[in-house]
């Protein structure tokens, strides 16, 4: 089984970062993934990222444009970025030249439309820019893909099954 994620590059509250690891981990678990899809980000998707090498699945990245490390905030999350390239099994990057709105959303989208089932890390708010964790969530939906939202707002997991 293929699961994707998608989620926030800063969890709030930080208190529930190691909530979401364990959720992540029994999901990916329970599910029998042999595959994670992540475009690497920062936050949520690299917390995944390293999860499932830990558990010894395959990772491929989805990466969004040409250029894509220069929007890391942080020399750690991009350096991170860097290792998790390294070591997943497929990078696929996609065909805009510069980092965009349009970019993200295309990755996004292009992780849903490779996997089985979602993770979403979101605070169940709309997205503050084209491409947010909202609007992947939202396309999910269009697409009947099931998925697993996990809000660390309220440490609350709520399970979408395709209808």
């Amino acid at each position: 089984m293929k699961v994707g994620i998608s989620g926030h590059q800063n969890i709030r509250p930080q208190s529930a970062l190691g909530w979401v690891e364990a959720v992540i981990r029994e999901e990916l678990l329970n599910q029998r993934a042999s595959v994670g899809v992540s475009s690497l980000a920062a936050g949520a998707d690299q917390i995944f990222a390293d999860i499932v090498l830990e558990l010894g699945l395959d990772l491929k990245a989805v990466i969004p444009c040409a250029g894509y490390e220069s929007t890391f905030a942080d020399e750690e999350s991009k350096e991170h970025f860097k290792q998790m390239i390294g070591r997943s099994k497929v990078q696929h990057i996609l065909d805009f030249p510069n980092p965009s709105e349009e970019a993200f959303s295309a990755a996004g989208q292009q992780i849903v439309d490779t996997v089985d089932l979602m993770i979403f890390v979101w605070d169940g708010m709309p997205a503050r820019g084209l491409g947010g964790t909202a609007d992947i969530v939202e396309y999910a939906r269009t697409k009947y893909l099931p998925f697993t939202h996990l809000n660390p707002t309220d440490s609350s997991i709520h399970s979408h099954l395709s209808t």
